[in-house]
């Protein structure tokens, strides 16, 4: 069975970064692309980008760009999304989304990320 596990909520205070991790288990890691959206609330889904795990192939969204860290650790099966400068806007569920030929296929729960002071 494929998963994607997420931790359940972070809170940071404006200015501070967060780590996001994603385990994916299920399945051979390596053999497909991740990709980062969020959901701020009231809004639509909006990507942030993908991270190819076998080869570390980035694609960032212009809109992070600067701003955001993809990784992945093979010995771990795991993918993250470091985003730094954190502001009140950048509070919003941050999902985990495995790619296929056509819409993804599996996603994480979600990570609540909230920031305030």
């Amino acid at each position: 069975e494929v998963q994607l596990v997420q931790p359940g909520a972070e809170l940071r205070n404006p200015g501070a970064r967060v780590k996001v991790s994603c385990k994916a288990s299920g399945y051979i890691f390596t053999s497909h692309y991740i990709d980062w959206v969020r959901q701020a609330p009231g809004q639509g889904l909006e990507w942030m980008g993908r991270i190819h795990p076998e080869d570390g192939e980035i694609t960032y969204a212009q809109k992070f760009q600067g701003r955001v860290t993809f990784t992945a650790d093979t010995s771990t099966s795991a993918v993250y999304v470091e985003l730094s400068s954190l502001r009140s806007e950048d509070t919003a569920v941050y999902y985990c989304a495995r790619c296929s030929a056509g819409p993804y296929d599996y996603w994480g729960q979600g990570t609540q990320v909230t920031v305030s002071s």
